[in-house]
């Protein structure tokens, strides 16, 4: 009886081994089905549909996992924008005529045209005096969540022919892009002074960010940041100087879990020809 109840225990193990080793087998045949029921087809030949197609795959991608997508999308984007650009020289401006960097922020909306929700592509652009011609920066923002997206921003330098790239950046991630612009001190004459900054949803409150950027003709060069300010709020009180109210994020949680008053800070940032300095932060 004893041999009888081992053998049926050792019959039961191998049918169990068996068992696993089929369901195994099927479930590998069902993973290289559903691999090339859902590889992607070839994209489309136009532009805007193209660049959709590799918008549609950023659906669900992290952040920190996006840069193959997004730069790709950031290559077909920036090599027509330079072809537009080369073909569309600004030539004189009459009364009545449509802006430089207006038409030229059209021309890039245009390129993002097939985008559909959640991926959608904001883009932005200024026109300044600089040297003996214009500075145009455009610059868009690629999002696919509330949370997720991705900034570049690329200046040109615009003097009677064709507008020359002059320099590409990447903004901090996650925020939006707003612009601008200061007179850069009496040591740094001749250079441009801009600053990019905007907020980015945080779980609670928003977060400020913002850098300020020289351009000296050649190069674009970062002279100060701030990252993920808490419940920041940014202002201008005068031409040199920026002033940032915010929350500390600890100092929050902490009234509001007490039911105490809630406390504002605030720092003040004036020019110098090293970038901001800050005044005061209490």
């Amino acid at each position: 009886m004893i041999c009888m109840s081992r053998k049926l225990r050792f019959a039961a193990r191998a049918r169990l081994g068996r068992l696993i080793l089929m369901a195994a087998v099927i479930l590998a045949v069902a993973a290289a089905a559903l691999a090339q029921e859902t590889k992607l087809p070839p994209p489309p030949a136009d532009l805007p549909g193209h660049v959709a197609y590799l918008g549609q795959q950023l659906w669900g991608v992290p952040m920190d996992e996006s840069e193959p997508l997004t730069s790709q999308i950031e290559k077909l984007a920036l090599d027509h924008l330079n072809e537009w650009l080369a073909s569309h020289p600004p030539g004189e401006l009459k009364p009545g005529d449509t802006p430089y960097d207006v038409k030229a922020r059209r021309e890039l909306e245009r390129v993002f045209a097939g985008l559909r929700f959640p991926v959608y592509a904001n883009v932005n652009t200024f026109e300044r005096p600089f040297g003996n011609g214009q500075l145009l920066a455009i610059g868009y923002t690629l999002g696919w969540s509330d949370f997720d997206r991705a900034n570049v921003i690329t200046l040109y330098q615009v003097q009677g022919a064709a507008p020359q790239q002059a320099a590409v950046t990447h903004f901090i991630p996650d925020v939006d892009i707003h612009y601008r612009f200061f007179d850069p001190p009496p040591s740094a004459a001749g250079q441009f002074w801009f600053l990019i900054y905007g907020t980015r949803l945080g779980k609670s409150n928003p977060r400020l960010s913002a850098e300020l950027y020289a351009f000296d003709g050649q190069n674009l060069k970062s002279l100060w940041n701030t990252q993920d300010v808490y419940d920041g709020k940014i202002s201008f009180p005068a031409r040199d100087r920026v002033v940032v109210n915010y929350l500390r994020e600890d100092e929050f949680r902490q009234a509001i879990a007490s039911r105490g008053p809630v406390v504002r800070h605030e720092a003040a940032y004036h020019i110098t020809p090293s970038g901001f300095e800050a005044e005061y932060d209490h």
